[in-house]
This record gives C-alpha cells, sequence and structure tokens, in this order.
C-alpha cells in the first residue's frame, strides 16, 4: 500500500489531500477548520483530518508533495520586480523579507511544521514539490471519465504560467505550450472585480453574478486597449494599465481614466448601472477567450474530450458556453478547481507520472462526488447538539426525508448537513441551505435574511439528473454546479412592457419562470445534477419534493453566511441555524425546529464574519 499527501498553502485555499494507491481517499480545505475565508496558513487541521480518515500517522505516508515550485515564484517576482524598476519598489520591500525568512526555504519550513503532526516523522527526504500549473491539470485529468483528453488550465499565475494546454493520454501528462505571467485571464478578470469593489481571489463570482444585469458595452474599450487577443485566444496584456506586476492595488490610474471613474468603494459607493456594464463586459471577453481557445485546441489536436481546472475553470457561465459550442463531445471540471485542488493534483501527478502507476478510468469520474471530507456519527452530531443545548427530536430516514420535503414545499428555508463535506468551493448537497425553486421570494429572502449578502446574488438549482432536459436547455451531467445553461422555453414566463423597460437591480423581483428562485435575469441557472450513486439522501429528499409538487428542482446554496466558510462540524451547523432566520435544520437524523430552540442561544450573525 503506498500512500501520498497533497499539500496547498501560503497563497490562498491551503488544502490536504490523501491518494492510496492511486485512489483519492481524502481532502479538505484549511478554512473549514479554522473558520477564516480563503485561509491561506499551513493546513494543520485539514492534514490532520486527512490523515485520520485514511487511518495513517505521518509517518506512515510513503511521500508528501506541495502543489508548486516556491524557488521559480521567487526567480519571477526578482525578474518582474527587476523588469518594472523603479516602479515596483513598494512591493518588493513588502514581499521580499517574507521571502528570505520563510518562503525560500519552503522544504525546512514545511518538516518543521510536519513533525508537529508527528514526532517519528523524521525523513525530509519524502518532500517533493509539483509544478502549480501541472498540479492543476493533473486535478483535471486523472480524476477525470476520459482516456485521453485535452487539459486546459487558467487562472491568476502559477510560478511563471497562467494558462497551459496538455495533453492528458492513459497515465501520462504532457504539457504542450504556456502563456506566462504577466499575461494572465485570470488577473484580468481579477482586475476588474477590483475595480467594481469586490475582494480579489475571492468576489470574482460576484461579478460573474453581476454580469446578466448590465450590456456588455465596454467590451471594445477593453479589446483595443487592454488585450491583444490572437486568433487562436493566446492574448497579451497591455501592462501599463495595470498595477498587479508591481503595485500593492490590481489598476491603476490610466485604467481609471480608460473607463471614467475610479474603483468602486463597497463601504461608500452602490453598485449602479456602469458597474453592472463592466462586469458583463469582462464576462463577455473572458468567455470569447476561453471559447476561441477551445475551437482552437480542438482544431490542433482533435481530441473529442476536454478537460479544465484553475480558477477560470470556476467561471462556470464560459464552461456553459464552451459546452453550449459542442466543440467537444465531453467537458469535465475538477470540482476544486482553484488552488486547493492542487494538494489533490500534485499528489496524482507524482502518482502516475513519476511513478508511471496505471490508471483505471471510472465511468462517471473519481472525485466521489467530491464528498470528500469530514463526517459525523449519529451518535456524534447527537452529542454535539447536546452540549450545544439544542433541542431536537430523532427520526427515521423515511420521516425525516418526508417532513423536509413537506417543509420545502411550504416555503421554508432548511440547513442541510449530512453526510461527508464537500471538497471545492460549492455546497453540493452535504453541507447546504435548502428552499423551493418555485417561489418568488425565496432568492431575495435567503440573500438577505439567511446570507446577509448582496439581494443580486443568484443561486444554483439542484435538479434530478432524469428530469433535466424538462427543465434546461442541457443534456449533460453537472454534478459539481459548474455549467450554466437555459431555462427551457416553455418553463419561461415572459416579461410584459413595463417589465422590459426596468434595468439593472429592478429586475430582480420579476417572476421570470416556474422556478423564479433559480432563474437569473437572462434566464440562466448554476446547474446540479443529482445522482443517486453518490449521495443518495439527498436523491430521495428531491424525489420526494417532487412527488409532493410536481417540481423536480430544490434551491440549493451553501450552509454558511457572507464571509463564513462552509459550515464543518455539528456544533457550526448549529451557530449558522441560530444566528440565521432558517427555519429547520436537519443534520444527520436530528431535525431541529428554530420555534423550538431556547431564545437565548440566538447569535448575532449578520456581523460575525468579515465581509467577502
Amino acid at each position: 500500500m503506498k500512500s501520498i499527501l497533497g499539500i496547498s498553502a501560503f497563497y490562498h485555499d491551503s488544502a490536504a489531500s490523501i491518494i492510496v494507491d492511486g485512489k483519492i481517499i481524502a481532502a479538505a480545505q484549511e478554512e473549514r477548520f479554522t473558520r477564516k475565508k480563503h485561509d491561506a496558513s499551513y493546513p494543520f487541521n485539514a492534514i490532520n483530518f486527512v490523515l485520520k480518515y485514511a487511518k495513517l500517522k505521518l509517518s506512515d505516508i510513503d511521500q508528501i508533495i506541495f502543489f508548486e515550485k516556491p524557488f521559480l515564484k521567487f526567480e519571477r517576482l526578482l525578474e518582474t520586480y527587476v523588469a518594472f524598476a523603479p516602479k515596483g519598489f513598494g512591493s518588493f520591500c513588502k514581499a521580499m523579507p517574507i521571502w528570505l525568512k520563510d518562503k525560500l526555504f519552503q522544504k525546512k519550513m514545511l518538516f518543521n511544521e510536519l513533525k508537529e503532526h508527528d514526532k517519528n516523522f523524521n525523513d525530509e527526504n519524502k518532500i517533493y514539490f509539483s509544478d502549480h500549473h501541472l498540479s492543476h491539470a493533473a486535478s483535471a485529468f486523472f480524476p477525470s471519465p476520459f482516456k485521453k483528453a485535452i487539459v486546459l488550465t487558467a487562472d491568476g499565475v502559477g510560478e511563471w504560467a497562467t494558462t497551459t494546454v496538455a495533453i492528458g493520454n492513459d497515465n501520462n501528462l504532457d504539457i504542450k505550450k504556456e502563456i506566462h505571467f504577466p499575461h494572465s485571464l485570470g488577473l484580468l478578470y481579477s482586475a476588474f472585480t477590483y475595480y467594481t469593489g469586490f475582494k480579489v481571489n475571492s468576489g470574482e463570482y460576484k461579478l460573474m453574478g453581476l454580469a446578466p444585469y448590465g450590456s456588455p458595452i465596454y467590451v471594445d474599450k477593453i479589446i483595443n486597449n487592454l488585450i491583444d487577443i490572437k486568433k487562436d485566444g493566446s492574448f497579451r496584456l497591455e501592462q501599463k494599465y495595470f498595477n498587479y506586476a508591481t503595485g500593492l492595488t490590481m489598476t491603476n490610474k490610466k485604467f481609471n481614466n480608460l473607463f471614467g471613474q475610479k474603483p468602486r468603494d463597497p463601504k461608500k459607493d452602490q453598485l449602479t448601472k456602469f458597474h453592472m456594464d463592466i462586469a458583463s463586459s469582462i464576462q463577455k471577453v473572458t468567455e470569447d477567450i476561453m471559447i476561441k481557445l477551445a475551437k482552437s485546441l480542438k482544431k490542433e489536436f482533435g481530441l473529442s474530450n476536454l478537460c479544465l481546472a484553475g480558477g477560470v475553470a470556476l467561471n462556470c457561465v464560459a464552461n456553459g458556453k464552451i459546452l453550449k459550442e459542442k466543440i467537444f463531445d465531453n467537458i469535465w471540471v475538477q470540482p476544486a478547481s482553484g488552488d486547493a485542488g492542487g494538494s489533490l493534483g500534485a499528489a496524482l501527478a507524482l502518482w502516475h507520472i513519476e511513478q508511471n502507476n496505471p490508471r483505471i478510468v471510472s465511468l462517471n469520474d473519481d472525485m466521489q462526488g467530491s464528498y470528500l471530507g469530514p463526517e459525523y456519527s449519529q451518535k456524534e452530531i447527537e452529542d454535539e447538539l447536546t452540549v450545544n443545548r439544542a433541542k431536537f427530536e430523532i427520526l427515521k430516514e423515511d420521516d425525516l426525508i418526508n417532513k423536509t420535503a413537506s417543509d420545502l414545499s411550504l416555503g421554508e428555508a432548511i440547513g442541510w448537513f449530512q453526510g461527508r463535506m464537500e471538497f471545492g468551493p460549492r455546497a453540493l448537497g452535504a453541507r447546504s441551505i435548502l428552499g423551493d425553486a418555485r417561489s418568488t421570494d425565496m432568492q431575495k429572502n435567503l440573500n438577505l435574511k439567511v446570507k446577509y449578502r448582496e439581494s443580486f446574488r443568484p443561486f444554483a438549482p439542484s435538479i434530478l439528473r432524469e428530469d433535466l432536459s424538462e427543465w434546461f436547455e442541457i443534456n449533460e451531467d453537472s454534478p459539481y454546479m459548474l455549467m450554466v445553461a437555459s431555462i427551457k422555453t416553455k418553463k419561461i414566463i415572459k416579461m410584459n412592457d413595463e417589465q422590459k423597460k426596468l434595468f439593472g437591480i429592478e429586475k430582480l423581483n420579476i417572476k421570470r419562470s416556474e422556478i423564479p428562485a433559480v432563474t437569473h435575469v437572462d434566464y440562466s441557472a448554476r446547474i446540479q445534477t443529482v445522482h443517486k450513486e453518490t449521495n443518495k439522501r439527498y436523491f430521495e429528499l428531491i424525489k420526494k419534493f417532487k412527488e409532493k409538487t410536481n417540481c423536480p428542482v430544490i434551491v440549493n446554496t451553501s450552509f454558511n453566511v457572507r464571509g463564513e466558510p462552509i459550515v464543518n462540524t455539528p456544533t457550526d451547523a448549529f451557530n449558522c441555524f441560530m444566528g440565521t432566520e432558517l427555519d429547520k435544520l436537519v443534520i444527520g437524523n436530528c431535525y431541529l425546529e428554530k420555534s423550538k430552540q431556547d431564545l437565548s442561544l440566538k447569535k448575532d450573525y449578520s456581523k460575525e464574519f468579515e465581509l467577502d
């Protein structure tokens, strides 16, 4: 039995993964344990969890691999500062002490941290380093259901690469071409995230959610000034508009002058039509680049399968457009596409590429629904709830599902905590808040009363796989909520002339389909298909809801408030339940009603977490 521990850390979304004989055993992000969103620190708790789940001590592990190469990253920083001198001196002075103290000597630092898990761990030679984009590519290809595929990765930046193309063939992965820093689609998108007043490396999905409220009127301005896009989709950014290579912000005065406004201050400035149009424009440019890249890669390599990873692969609208264009027969996106997934990819790359171990391709994929995190026994759940003075009843599974489906059909908001926690940024029916997709108020209520977040943000539908093409313009599996598709025309409610005159957030309260809670303003939805094989209890719940309502679609959003990581433990779940206007909490076989709880346990969650 050979075991490999993968680690990603020190930038954002630290995580740990374990594979045994090439099989994925466990994976989790550090933020879920520390309750700090996007926690970048050494993933002490995540490593402890994956070791415990695999029933291994650190000294039993055969190899430990870090997801990127710190020396190459240091080289990029130095060369960048030299190339842009003297402009980058301020950020150079900030970065260098940290590098010289910790990051450059990462092997030693990792060794010292790892010893804290197991005093018998004493072999520094077990520690390896992968390449950042190879880690992403491996995370996309090796768990995929394809024997052969084109693998496209795109993010902010790894060591030097920002975009890579590889060919995956059986147990091998061959990187064919790269685009290098400072030319980066991820950083371009992040520059607009910053400009519209959202947090970089965190608020990109808000920009994507805001885009359909606007019109892409600045596309030409972006293409003519900021980015030179070649026929094959490769690109170069005009550095004079950006500050990320040398400064401490993403954009500069030239960028502001180009669009005619300063970056939005989220503390003072409201979102206006201008910001919606900006969001719409950069989203359109991103989609166009991804489609161009996909088409040129298909033409060049002639393969019928595409795998995607890296932060840009979380742009599910762009993924949906690639799918809709039918460029490839099949597309598979790694559910933990960001840096967290690099921990898994690094381990898989070491196992298959370096050690030449064979690969068995599964029919669906090897991610097990991405349910790779901690789980709690019924006894552990009851014990934690009792310690927290929660009042609960214990129900048989059939009764639990029946009661929860009834609650949903009555428009109640439900905290749902079952089985193993998800790996990656999306809640997939293990740590979820659920609602009735048919409700006209659900989207607004969940945003404002439960999540304490911006009212414009859309919610995703979970739908039984067999009912998918009856409700949406798509007939492909989308178990990881990484594909956006349009609502079927027959389910749409047409706008009248008065409603058509509305713009921006005013469009929010119009009932646009039979499932308004999950229908975005452009009649699209970010779909999760639910499969009996990977999440039986969630599947049965939606099936029961369909029996009661004739609708196989429910609202699924992550079990947290804005700025909080997804809940991990029963205590996290109970705290969030008591800090929000959730009506019920269903955790294991325990059923909790808000009205029966001790009101002195109520928490003010609206200010509990730093806003994302």
